[in-house]
């Protein structure tokens, strides 16, 4: 068992790169990691598992982690698929009553920690368990190790898997069962769509405890051969600076070493981050010395910057076209995913393809439709407007490979997620979020070999959670995500989130919690009525807000999402009846 690995899909892969070439890079000390050396250290935690465990087969249990952003996070995840056990990624972030909620239901059997989190790991401990997991700290990896022989035997795969918890916005997060061969769907669906190659250099900004930063940051990336290099947390200046650092002269980067011969900062060719992140760099280059601001405009031009990417949240337009206009045309692609399906849509590699306010077609082995949010009826293509001639919303429905296993040991809300097909090629995922379709001209063309069988036809548009971003008031259907981008494109507005407030009147009316652009609005007031007169001529009047709150902060997860929920009573209560218009 020591030099022996499971012959999981990901393992033949690294196994297959070139021994010496870069796995993954710690940004700030600039120690390298290497493929040769990867599956050896794999084996060494595999066995610590195992043997801390007090048993080899530790199949189908659960083993908690608690690792920063690094080689040894890469290590562990790895480890616990080659044990046969499902991963549980844990947020170093989280407090520690919720670090216990994902003990308790997970019922994990180990708790491993790295050094630097150790002392959370033992307040965790400390806490009311159900039973106690076995605590082990790791020892971290130095780089540079021994390119150790490992051989992949023929086995079954076992339980091996991840499983991510979710936000838990309307109840108590859910942990969402992903075996390895969802992971591995999801990652060979990516690896066509977006062309992951091994000379792609991925800058890793990303928390690690979401399928973003897991999936299309690291497990797509090694079954590729790319290097990853983590730059966390994420700070607006030292990613700008990293950008920058191969456009800069020697005397320019003093941590630079011109006699290595291989330069300690390659250019960064694979972006991919949140809309909150985008914003902040954009804010933060303006205030770049102007030789850092001209090596980080070329370091991001689309001739270096091969593919940046935005999900996890809508973009809204004025980031994107900013972003466009900084890098000479680097056009940001949009994709939606979640949890329990990964990569789902996403817009494709030709510029053409990455249309405003779309999330593009189904990725690669993925199927998806449309069902009427009124009638419940499946929306066929030909279909999309009604007769009298409105688009038809439906919410997004999707099945195949990707698809998750289901939520840990809950069937009922299982069930309740899952619609049956009559076809006989299993159910479909309800994933909560309503869309349109429609043809865009000169999108879904590309020549690509990698595009061809995916990108075609009528492209979605999301409209929102159909929870709390479908706003019916007066019998009008409102997306919150159109409100807000055209917000978003007035000067007075920095940051805005576009609610749906109860009401007797209008059962719902449309409300918005903005942040005031404070360059255009130097005293601070906007009233209502400045609001519908700025938005006069961009929205039909049902869909400007009919209420307003000024704020200074709007509270967001890592992902940069909002708990509409939460906020909208947190802001609107008083307006919970009685309209003002």
């Amino acid at each position: 068992m020591a030099s022996t690995l499971p012959r999981l899909p990901v393992f033949e892969a690294i196994a297959r790169h070139d021994p010496e070439s870069t796995a993954v890079i710690h940004s700030n000390s600039g120690r390298r990691f290497r493929y040769g050396e990867l599956l050896g250290d794999v084996c060494k935690v595999r066995n610590r598992l195992c043997e801390a465990a007090g048993k080899d087969d530790i199949d189908g249990e659960r083993i908690a982690f608690l690792v920063e952003n690094s080689y040894d996070y890469v290590v562990t995840l790895l480890a616990i698929l080659a044990a046969k056990s499902i991963a549980v990624p844990l947020s170093p972030a989280f407090p520690a009553p919720e670090l216990q909620y994902i003990l308790n239901h997970s019922e994990a059997l180990m708790l491993l920690s790295s050094a630097k989190f150790t002392s959370k790991a033992e307040e965790v401990l400390k806490t009311e368990l159900d039973f106690q997991p076995v605590h082990l700290q790791l020892e971290k990896f130095q780089g540079n190790g021994v390119h150790e022989k490992v051989t992949l035997e023929k086995s079954d795969p076992g339980s091996a898997g991840m499983m991510l918890y979710t936000s838990g916005t309307t109840n108590r997060p859910k942990g969402v069962l992903l075996p390895q061969s969802v992971m591995t769907a999801q990652a060979r669906s990516l690896l066509q769509a977006w062309e992951y190659s091994p000379s792609d250099h991925l800058l890793h900004v990303l928390p690690l405890h979401h399928i973003h930063g897991t999936i299309n940051a690291i497990f797509t990336p090694l079954f590729s051969g790319s290097t990853i290099e983590f730059l966390f947390p994420f700070n607006a200046d030292a990613v700008w600076r990293r950008f920058a650092a191969p456009f800069l002269t020697p005397d320019q980067t003093p941590d630079s070493d011109s006699d290595s011969p291989q330069p300690r900062h390659r250019k960064i060719t694979f972006f991919t981050a949140v809309p909150t992140i985008y914003s902040r760099l954009l804010a933060a280059h303006k205030a770049l010395p102007p030789d850092m601001q001209s090596a980080a405009r070329a370091a991001i031009s689309p001739a270096n910057l091969r593919l940046a990417i935005s999900g996890s949240a809508a973009l809204p337009t004025p980031i994107k076209r900013a972003w466009a206009d900084l890098s000479g045309g680097n056009v940001l692609l949009e994709r939606f995913g979640m949890t329990e399906v990964g990569m789902a849509l996403s817009c494709g590699l030709d510029v053409a393809d990455r249309v405003d306010g779309s999330v593009g077609w189904p990725l690669p082995g993925v199927e998806a439709r449309l069902v009427d949010v009124d009638t419940h009826q499946v929306i066929e293509p030909g279909q999309e407007r009604d007769a009298d001639g409105r688009e038809r919303a439906g919410e997004i429905q999707l099945r195949g490979p990707s698809i998750f296993a289901g939520y840990w040991r809950s069937p009922e809300a299982t069930a309740r997620e899952f619609v049956n097909a009559k076809d006989g090629r299993g159910p479909w995922f309800k994933t909560g979020d309503v869309a349109v379709r429609r043809p865009v001209e000169g999108a879904g063309r590309s020549d690509r070999p990698s595009q061809r069988d995916w990108a075609r036809g009528d492209l979605y548009f999301i409209l929102g959670r159909r929870s709390a971003d479908i706003i019916k008031s007066g019998g009008e259907k409102v997306s919150a995500l159109e409100v807000e981008r055209e917000m978003l494109a007035l000067p007075q507005v920095a940051e805005v989130a576009v609610l749906a407030v109860p009401s007797g009147k209008w059962g719902q009316k449309v409300g918005a919690v903005v942040i005031l652009d404070r360059e255009h609005v130097p005293d601070g007031k906007w009233s209502p009525l400045d609001m519908r007169r700025a938005l006069k001529g961009r929205l039909a009047s049902y869909k400007i807000p009919q209420v307003l709150k000024v704020v200074d902060h709007i509270p967001r997860n890592a992902m940069g999402k909002i708990n509409k929920k939460m906020l909208v009573k947190e802001m609107f209560i008083d307006e919970f009846s009685g309209d003002e218009l």
